[in-house]
């Protein structure tokens, strides 16, 4: 059922409405502890050295900034007292705003500059060549096509994404409100993108009700997120911000509830949420023509023809509302609603254990075992003949790209071959002065009504279209390499199983190899190893039913698949 106006008023009826008011029992409040106990034996704390660090960090960078505008301001030709007063805010975002950052996680943060200091040339060129120029930064990658445009570097150790917004102002005061609509007049769309990252953290913290609350069942629902593989906005999941605006809205159901209640609820809300349905925490607002007459794209498929064709809906609560699951397609929609379902089983199931069951929170948690759930499997090489520096852009721009790949496979073969995209990146050792980074995309086909016959896929020309749509990027270079093929559980290559495999394994297999021994795909026994590799994978994940490796014609590209 698609957003119309006819919902409009229901909907406003609901975001005001909870669902229940009951507070936690002391069983509820046990059981909260033990989730947190086990947040922080995984590391989702950090100590105080750590925040110490990172809070060195944002000075250093602070200083490096205010350097950098009264430099431009000095190139500018403007008198030198206002060169000395120029000033440009560094705003951290994201996790670390919402307080749900721990260990080795990345620091998002936003300059904000006065009008006359560009994006393109100031902050990427000027800005971009003190960074490089700077003994703490390493693996220095501007991203200035990106749909919000970011350098993307390590600091002292700290991964940070820089973004930057230019006001209308001669001069940007520290104390500059950036909830005031105001702070949008002639701003570009890059620049609103990036000021919102800022704006949406500090709406969502002042529409829950209880912010303790929410950050314990948000730290959980993304452990559990990163664990299954569906945490990643470039691959067309949930980021950071999407699966926040969930938690927030369950929050919102249940205002008086503790984390060990909120979660469950939210793998029972949202495990049966019919999309496309929009999630909002408030009512959409516009700016038609009023006083500041911003007219800056809002989300409202009311108004915006476009917006209808979104499949996912999990709307920003600061104007101007966007949709942060805009990359979420069909394929990593069916991915997700199935990881939400087996989330929802385990919770039911802790839940039916009663007080005694607290402990059982770690079953949500296990990592599911993506190269045991399928037996074929697309395999892109990103390959590049220059070093790390190359490899990680060209590898950024590649997996910026891989939903078109899925896309593109889904319609091909008209839904009978389903796609599971892998988040995680296998780095391959360097070779021949080729460094090497590997994608995957499971394979599988629907559960069928009835039996029907085989039938095979050529995928040749679907794949040919998807690298030479990755090979218009614009910086291209040679050296910068694409190969998609397709491949098999057996045939996995070892720089992956052995990061997939039990220490010992790999050298057993080899040792028997070597010695003229079946090969993995021939002795069954082999093959419940590799797949056991994880654990045993829950009740959905068995039944997914696999391509049989057997009718796939062994070769270099994608032949076919049966």
């Amino acid at each position: 059922m698609s957003f119309t106006l006819q919902h409009k008023n229901n909907l406003a009826i609901m975001m005001l409405t909870p669902i229940s008011l009951v507070g936690p029992t002391p069983a509820d409040h046990e059981s909260s502890s033990q989730l947190e106990i086990l947040l922080r034996e995984a590391g989702l704390y950090e100590t105080s050295d750590e925040l110490a660090a990172r809070e060195d960090v944002l000075r250093d960078l602070q200083a490096i900034v205010d350097r950098w505008v009264k430099r431009v301001t000095a190139q500018r030709g403007f008198p030198d007292g206002m060169a000395e007063q120029a000033t440009a805010l560094l705003i951290p975002f994201g996790s670390y705003r919402l307080g749900v950052h721990g260990r080795g996680s990345d620091i998002d943060a936003l300059v904000v500059g006065p009008s006359y200091i560009d994006r393109d040339h100031d902050f990427f060129a000027v800005l971009g060549g003190v960074l490089a120029e700077t003994e703490a930064v390493t693996e220095l990658q501007p991203v200035p096509r990106a749909h919000v445009p970011v350098i993307k570097m390590r600091f002292h150790g700290v991964q940070v994404d820089l973004l930057y917004a230019s006001v209308c102002l001669p001069v940007v005061p520290r104390d500059l409100d950036l909830r005031d609509r105001s702070v949008f007049r002639g701003m570009d769309l890059a620049s609103a993108r990036s000021l919102n990252g800022v704006r949406v953290a500090d709406e969502l913290l002042r529409l829950v009700p209880d912010a303790g609350a929410f950050r314990t069942t948000l730290r959980c629902i993304k452990h559990w997120a990163k664990a299954r593989g569906v945490y990643s906005n470039v691959m067309g999941f949930l980021g950071g911000v999407g699966w926040a605006i969930l938690v927030a809205r369950v929050c919102q159901l249940y205002p008086n509830a503790s984390p060990s209640m909120l979660v469950p609820r939210f793998f029972k809300i949202f495990s049966q949420w019919k999309w496309p349905n929009p999630v909002l925490l408030r009512d959409i607002e516009h700016d038609d023509g009023g006083e500041l007459a911003l007219r800056l794209p809002v989300w409202d498929p009311r108004r915006n023809p476009r917006d209808k064709s979104h499949i996912m809906p999990v709307i920003t609560p600061a104007y101007p509302c966007m949709n942060s699951c805009y990359n979420v397609s069909h394929a990593t929609l069916r991915t997700i609603t199935e990881q939400l379902q087996i989330g929802n089983g385990i919770c039911q199931e802790i839940l039916k254990a009663g007080p005694g069951g607290a402990g059982g929170w770690d079953a949500l948690f296990q990592p599911f075992q993506f190269f045991k759930a399928y037996k074929s499997y697309l395999q892109v090489d990103v390959k590049v003949a220059g070093g790390e520096a190359d490899l990680r852009e060209w590898k950024g721009w590649v997996e910026s790209r891989l939903r078109q790949l899925v896309n593109r496979v889904e319609v091909a073969t008209a839904g009978m071959l389903l796609c599971h995209p892998n988040p995680k990146a296998y780095a391959g050792k360097p070779h021949d002065l080729h460094c090497t980074s590997t994608f995957f995309v499971g394979l599988s086909k629907p559960q069928p009504q009835q039996q029907q016959p085989q039938v095979p896929f050529d995928l040749r020309a679907t794949t040919d279209g998807f690298k030479q749509e990755v090979y218009t990027y614009e910086f291209w270079r040679p050296g910068m390499e694409l190969e998609v093929s397709h491949t098999r559980r057996k045939d996995l290559p070892s720089y992956v199983l052995d990061q997939i495999l039990p220490a010992g394994h790999l050298k057993r297999r080899r040792a028997a190899e070597s010695n003229s021994s079946p090969p993995l795909s021939s002795a069954p026994g082999d093959v419940k190893k590799v797949a056991a590799a994880g654990g045993t994978g829950s009740a959905p994940e068995r039944k997914r039913r696999c391509c049989p490796s057997s009718n796939i014609l062994p070769s270099a590209s994608v032949q076919g698949v049966a």
